[in-house]
């Protein structure tokens, strides 16, 4: 058990003001944290009367009876109910959900595209997302949406959460503050930043403009892979997961509280901020992660491990050992393999695979793949290493090399990824990115022997 006290000023004024910045490490803990002190109930969740007026709530991530509920009691100036009232609908054009296939966009193919341009509009989190991909169904939880975000302006007495899914957010230029009901969070390239369903949040820009990468996981919860042989250390470790110390607002202004359910955007105006809680404990909270401390593992001998091998997170789905969704990571490594093709083999692939680059250069596509893009090869249809990359992998002089400035990830999902109109008709998509096989020579040679 984690337990941290803070002082008890979160953002009292706009925003920048007196923040109070702090994290607990651990994946999965079971925390507590007050920012006043007494706050937090001790030896029981629901006391008649908790210190300082507060309420007690509940936030459960997970059913009641799962194997290891997810759940977080939290104290706070008002119940959840206060921040709740008639809602309106609105539109988010550019922010779809699965089940979503545009009539005249062909999703069947391998796909590239460019970074997404910055535009001079002002962008918030919620007008500057932009989905590429969707997968499954949201109504059912299961599968997932790919996004783009830009983000140039912070959202003003503006909140969000969504009922559909939990957010992975992987940032690639820019800062950005997660301002939660759980504490802060601040993050940048290089970063990683897991919001929880249901959990209450603003996003305000630190360094803009900002552009970076979000899963959107329609499904179970992301944990931490099973290691299996590996054993108890390297990639992620659990200590490397930051949750943030309790901090609070208690401001009386018009706000608004926006929500994602099925699918659809609904606003509910209210009188005041809904980040109130004071102090909470338990194991359902916002965490961030330095993609820097993941710790690769590789062969060492001959031949090219599954890309599996470098999982940081995993969506289970209900069948053992298939995800809803993979976390994959692609970073600095050395390669020592004997007599090994050492880049990724060429091969299809029951799971869909959505990559996105952070910085750097893929060893797999020395060119076009460049940092701020991304690239989808949907499931059963092949890919694999360029000509170049093949010539040079298939030549090179097999010392020590040490793969440097390369860092990209890929979401991988049981589900086809469909493309949106905004991938297929205005995202900057490489029309020419399926020539790159074009030129790869039959080098065949029946004769005994011959390599």
């Amino acid at each position: 058990m984690n337990r941290q006290s803070a002082p008890h000023s979160m953002i009292q004024a706009p925003s920048g003001a007196g923040i109070t910045e702090g994290y607990m490490p651990g994946f999965g803990n079971d925390f507590e944290t007050e920012a006043l002190p007494g706050a937090l109930p001790e030896g029981m969740n629901s006391p008649q009367k908790c210190n300082y007026g507060l309420y007690g709530e509940q936030l459960s991530g997970t059913a009641f009876t799962d194997v290891r509920p997810e759940r977080t009691w939290c104290y706070r100036i008002r119940p959840s109910v206060k921040h709740s009232g008639r809602y309106n609908r609105i539109d988010l054009p550019y922010w779809k959900s699965a089940p979503h296939i545009p009539e005249d966009v062909t999703s069947l193919g391998q796909y590239r595209w460019d970074p997404v341009p910055h535009t001079d509009q002002d962008l918030t989190w919620l007008t500057g997302m932009r989905t590429m991909t969707t997968a499954g169904d949201v109504n059912t939880q299961v599968g997932m949406a790919s996004h783009i975000y830009l983000v140039t302006a912070s959202m003003k007495d503006a909140y969000f959460f969504s009922a559909d899914s939990e957010l992975l957010v992987v940032p690639q230029e820019g800062r950005l503050r997660f301002c939660t009901e759980l504490g802060i969070i601040d993050v940048e390239p290089q970063d990683i930043a897991i919001l929880p369903r249901g959990l209450v949040y603003r996003v305000e820009v630190l360094e803009g403009p900002a552009r970076g990468f979000v899963c959107e996981n329609y499904g179970a919860k992301f944990e931490l892979p099973g290691r299996g042989p590996i054993g108890a250390n390297c990639m992620a470790n659990p200590r490397d997961f930051k949750a943030p110390v309790a901090a609070f607002e208690d401001r009386e202004v018009p706000s608004t509280l926006t929500i994602k359910w099925c699918g659809q955007f609904h606003e509910t105006d209210l009188g005041h901020s809904p980040l109130d809680v004071v102090a909470w404990h338990g194991n359902y909270a916002p965490l961030k992660y330095d993609l820097k401390t993941y710790c690769p593992v590789g062969a060492i001998l001959f031949d090219h491990p599954d890309p599996s091998i470098f999982t940081v997170l995993t969506a289970p789905s209900g069948q053992p050992g298939v995800a809803n969704i993979d976390f994959v990571l692609f970073r600095e490594r050395w390669m020592v393999a004997e007599d090994t093709f050492r880049p990724p083999w060429y091969h299809k692939n029951i799971m869909s695979e959505l990559m996105g680059n952070i910085y750097g250069q893929y060893d797999a596509k020395p060119k076009g793949f460049v940092p701020g893009g991304m690239s989808l090869h949907n499931m059963m249809l092949p890919h694999g290493p360029d000509k170049n990359a093949f010539e040079g992998a298939s030549n090179a002089e097999l010392e020590p090399h040490k793969l440097d400035n390369t860092m990209s990830f890929m979401f991988e999902t049981r589900f086809p990824q469909h493309l949106t109109l905004f991938a297929a008709q205005e995202a900057p998509l490489q029309d020419d990115y399926i020539d790159c096989w074009t030129d790869i020579e039959k080098k065949f040679d029946g004769t005994p022997g011959k390599k």
